[in-house]
C-alpha cells in the first residue's frame, strides 16, 4: 500500500532508489494531498525529474498541488490520456518541452490526430464539449480484440463512422 505504514512511504521509495519519474493516479495525487505535505516535506525528493498522471483525468486543484509540493515546482507533469487499447500515449505534454495547463493532457502524440465529435459524428471546433475520437490510424494502433473481430468493430468502429470511438467525453 503506498500509505503503509505511513503515508510518507512514496517519497521513502523515491529517496532510496533514486527515482527519477513519478507515475501514478490521481486517485493516489488526491489521497496524499489529505495528508497534507509534512509527509512529503520529510524527504528530498531531489532525484525526480519528471512527474506522471494516467488513469483518469486530474483536477487542477490536485495537478498544482503535485507540482508544488512534490516536484518543488521544478518538475514538469506530464498528464497523459491512452487506453489499453491504443498501445501507448495518444495525448500528452512532453515534460518541459511544452507549455502546461494544470488538469488538461495538453496536447496530441506524433502521430495521433485527435478529434471532439458530437452526437451525430460531426468534428466539433473551438471551445466545445463532445466525444473523443481519433481520426485516421496512428503508430501502434490495434488491429482487432483477440478472436472477436465483430466485438472490435462494434465497439470502436461503429458509433462514429470513419473514426476510432474511445468512449471517453472530452472538452476544449
Amino acid at each position: 500500500a503506498p500509505n503503509y505504514p505511513d503515508p510518507g512511504r512514496c517519497w521513502d521509495i523515491v529517496d532510496k532508489y533514486g527515482v527519477t519519474i513519478f507515475y501514478t493516479a490521481p486517485t493516489l495525487i488526491r489521497s496524499l494531498m489529505r495528508d497534507g505535505s509534512v509527509y512529503v516535506d520529510r524527504y528530498s525528493r531531489k532525484s525526480l525529474r519528471v512527474l506522471g498522471s494516467v488513469g483518469e483525468p486530474i483536477n487542477p486543484t490536485a495537478w498544482r498541488w503535485f507540482y508544488n509540493v512534490v516536484g518543488d515546482s521544478r518538475c514538469p507533469i506530464s498528464d497523459t490520456w491512452w487506453q489499453t487499447e491504443t498501445g501507448g500515449f495518444m495525448i500528452t505534454p512532453l515534460p518541459g518541452a511544452w507549455p502546461q495547463k494544470p488538469g488538461s493532457a495538453t496536447f496530441p502524440f506524433f502521430g495521433v490526430q485527435p478529434v471532439i465529435v458530437d452526437e451525430k459524428g460531426r468534428e466539433m471546433t473551438g471551445e466545445c464539449s463532445g466525444y473523443l475520437c481519433i481520426k485516421k490510424s496512428w503508430p501502434g494502433a490495434f488491429r482487432t480484440l483477440y478472436g472477436d473481430k465483430d466485438r472490435y468493430e462494434t465497439t470502436y468502429f461503429k458509433p462514429f463512422s470513419g473514426y476510432y470511438f474511445s468512449g471517453d467525453g472530452c472538452r476544449r
